[in-house]
């Protein structure tokens, strides 16, 4: 950053020129990012659909990104601008690495990432906005932690789950009722395949599993071992057993009443 500032800053995402109107729907968004801890680690998932106002702009986008070996983050809002961001933190993150010989801190990575967002704040009020999700597992505290943002890049720490995006009301919804604490990688990971189910039943902008593309979701899970993508064939296992309980139960599980 500091380097883009002296010689080129035009390129930084703060220096760009703002487009006259609204742009909301120049570029395609993407939506919905869940993430949720379980014990030893964090589970992040995003579905594939990006769209451009009414129309399905993309059907297999990836929203969901490694920043480093123990972090990830997932994008929701204007993809462009999202995967720029991301990318110039994956750079600044190993950058520090390099210099420093060791990894930022967890909560020094949330911090950069909110820098980064607030410096697109001019391109946000234009509807070009970036709020992406967090996640990585803390080596210090031993377990796995969500930062959620705004446009203005707040930083705000999650308990247990969270979501972002055009479906995280729905998603959200469903985590409250199939989130438990004692989930296991394989029950955190179904619990969030049916939220992003049920983000994509009642919200038009999210896409569910696609089971005649076979297209599912991108889904990563970081533990103590380092950051790992689920490979397709385990997920769509997972989405296929989803989607079979839905043919009989449309609505999803019943959570217990106590």
């Amino acid at each position: 950053m500091d380097f883009l500032s002296h010689q080129a800053p035009e390129l930084l995402p703060g220096r760009r020129a703002t487009p006259t109107g609204n742009a909301a729907d120049l570029a395609p968004h993407g939506t919905t990012i869940v993430a949720a801890t379980f014990p030893g680690g964090v589970v992040m998932a995003g579905d594939r659909r990006a769209t451009m106002g009414n129309v399905i702009a993309q059907r297999d986008i990836e929203k969901v990104f490694p920043a480093d070996e123990y972090s990830c983050v997932g994008i929701a809002g204007s993809a462009g601008l999202a995967v720029e961001m991301v990318r110039l933190f994956q750079l600044e993150l190993e950058h520090y690495e390099k210099i420093e010989g060791t990894t930022l801190s967890t909560d020094g990575k949330a911090n950069r990432l909110a820098t980064l967002i607030r410096s697109n704040l001019g391109m946000a009020m234009q509807g070009l906005a970036v709020v992406p999700l967090f996640a990585g597992y803390d080596q210090a505290a031993g377990h796995g932690r969500i930062f959620s943002y705004d446009v203005t890049g707040g930083r705000y720490e999650e308990t247990a789950f969270h979501s972002v995006g055009s479906g995280s009301l729905f998603a959200r919804g469903a985590l409250k009722k199939l989130y438990r604490d004692d989930l296991d990688e394989t029950g955190c990971v179904t619990a969030l395949v049916q939220a992003l189910y049920d983000a994509a039943d009642d919200d038009s902008a999210t896409g569910g599993p696609d089971m005649t593309r076979r297209i599912f979701p991108v889904v990563a899970v970081i533990t103590d071992d380092g950051y790992r993508r689920l490979p397709d064939d385990e997920v769509a296992g997972i989405a296929d057993q989803v989607v079979g309980a839905r043919m009989q139960r449309p609505d999803g599980p019943a959570a217990s009443l106590t």
